[in-house]
């Protein structure tokens, strides 16, 4: 599969972004989320390069082959920051296209979201999976909300104090920590008890996700740790602080949202009313279509990836025309 795959360093606002792409043909960027990488696109990059598309797929700031970004400071992995990087990559790789395709995915689709609302110039349409858009509320942080409604096991909230969770997944071995979180599959919310975060039952790889996939993505981590991807989470209520400006704000690109019926984050609680009710096509005004898979879980771009395939080709054939 990745034979035609082309692996470039690209110096963006001064880090070495690592980026992989395929094709010739207008850009789909895929950004990735936690604890993923470039790779958890594999599918999609070999598809979308066979059917007409240039696909590219960085590792974000912090993650995998991309280097040169101090990991001790978790300001540096703000919304701003990390769509800075991106809109810089695509300045450089593209300068000819005034607009692209984005394809997002959990960490990522946050990203993609606030892609669109700082720069909607620069994306001709988005298929968003996983997480829905989250319109910033004024009043009140993201984290002491996230603790009043989940407690202090709640995942987000462990991983708040720098150092702490990656001494616990250090203990644990790097591989079973991705196997746990990529195999996991309950649509309640993700608890990570302090001192003993998963739990000692042996985990049966789903059939999506062979061993080897495993292993490469292991590798990448083990260079290059957790706290990379775990800052992204650390500055959350940073990004609440920066982005004030865009508080009321409409995604004003043409979307399609995707999300399992098992993923936990479409079973936060607000999340379904907000999706179906019509709120969120009130704050995504384009938002074209949703489509909820089921009996699929979080990482549905692997677990399902000729459904998702599928989806992105339709979509953003009907755009390509005006490429």
């Amino acid at each position: 599969m990745e034979d035609c795959f082309e692996h470039k360093t690209v110096v963006v606002n001064g880090i070495n972004m690592h980026v992989v792409e395929a094709g010739q043909g207008p850009v789909i960027l895929f950004i990735h989320g936690f604890p993923e990488l470039w790779y958890s696109w594999r599918h999609q990059i070999s598809f979308a390069s066979k059917h007409g598309y240039r696909a590219v797929a960085p590792d974000l700031r912090g993650f995998g082959d991309t280097t040169e970004v101090s990991k001790d400071d978790p300001s540096k992995f703000t919304s701003l920051q990390v769509v800075g990087d991106l809109v810089e990559l695509l300045n450089t790789i593209a300068p000819k296209e005034e607009k692209v395709f984005v394809v997002g995915h959990d960490w990522g689709a946050i990203i993609a979201w606030a892609l669109c609302l700082f720069r909607p110039d620069k994306v001709k349409a988005l298929v968003n999976l996983s997480v829905a858009f989250s319109l910033r509320n004024p009043k009140r942080k993201p984290l002491e909300t996230l603790c009043a409604v989940y407690g202090e096991d709640y995942y987000i909230v462990r991983f708040q104090e720098p150092g702490e969770i990656e001494a616990e997944f250090a203990k644990i071995g790097t591989k079973k920590v991705l196997e746990k979180f990529l195999s996991y599959r309950n649509p309640g919310p993700l608890y990570l008890p302090k001192g003993k975060p998963f739990d000692d039952n042996p985990v049966i790889l789903p059939s999506w996700l062979p061993e080897k996939d495993v292993d490469y993505i292991a590798s990448k981590y083990e260079k290059s740790g957790f706290t990379g991807g775990v800052n992204y989470y650390r500055a959350i209520d940073l990004n609440w602080e920066l982005t004030a400006a865009w508080t009321g704000g409409k995604v004003k690109v043409p979307v399609k949202f995707i999300v399992g019926d098992l993923d936990l984050t479409y079973n936060a609680p607000g999340v379904k009313d907000y999706v179906h009710k019509g709120r969120m096509k009130k704050d995504v005004p384009l938002l074209e279509e949703v489509v909820i898979l089921e009996n699929v879980g979080h990482f549905l771009q692997q677990e399902k990836p000729d459904v998702i395939n599928k989806h992105i080709h339709e979509f953003f054939h009907g755009f390509s025309s005006s490429t």
